[in-house]
């Protein structure tokens, strides 16, 4: 297995990432308080799922973490509407910007479905028994009873539930 390092997808959203970070770094203190941590922490966390989800082992884990990282892309695409708007991003930026955005979405969805293929023609390894509570053998009426239905006893005298002594008393 590759690490996620080498994966098109994930090289991609850094490259997104650090575009971001550098465009962002050059704004006033207000904004990069506000809208600017926000654009960074939304294009970051792209990158960041898709390697988390890598980490996982687990193509069900994997999926579910790529998800997030599309929906991390789409939280970033609508900062960046905003800050274009709000006249933040240079016509140059958005420019620059825009067709890596683009080229992203397709590879996230294009990995997810990878990911569902080699989901799907890997054997199952689902344990079809049931999981126990406990690892020993049943012991029902065989031990001293610790629940008994009946009312508990005053006396120590063998309860006639089940022929054993209560521990009620």
């Amino acid at each position: 297995m590759e690490n996620f390092q080498q994966l098109q997808v994930y090289q991609l959203a850094e490259k997104i990432s650090n575009e971001i970070w550098f465009i962002v770094k050059k704004w006033d203190y207000f904004t990069k308080d506000t809208m600017g941590k926000q654009i960074v922490r939304s294009a970051d966390s792209v990158g960041a799922n898709i390697a988390e989800g890598h980490g996982r082992h687990s193509y069900q884990d994997n999926q579910r973490f790529v998800k997030i990282a599309r929906g991390s892309l789409n939280e970033t695409r609508h900062w960046l509407r905003l800050a274009y708007a709000r006249n933040l991003l240079t016509q140059e930026q958005s420019d620059r910007l825009h067709p890596l955005l683009n080229e992203l979405s397709p590879k996230l969805n294009a990995y997810l479905n990878s990911l569902k293929q080699k989901a799907n023609s890997q054997p199952s390894t689902v344990n079809r028994q049931q999981p126990t509570v406990n690892s020993q053998p049943s012991t029902a009426n065989s031990q001293p009873s610790t629940v008994n239905s009946q009312q508990p006893t005053v006396n120590s005298q063998p309860s006639t539930a089940n022929s054993q002594p209560s521990t009620n008393k």
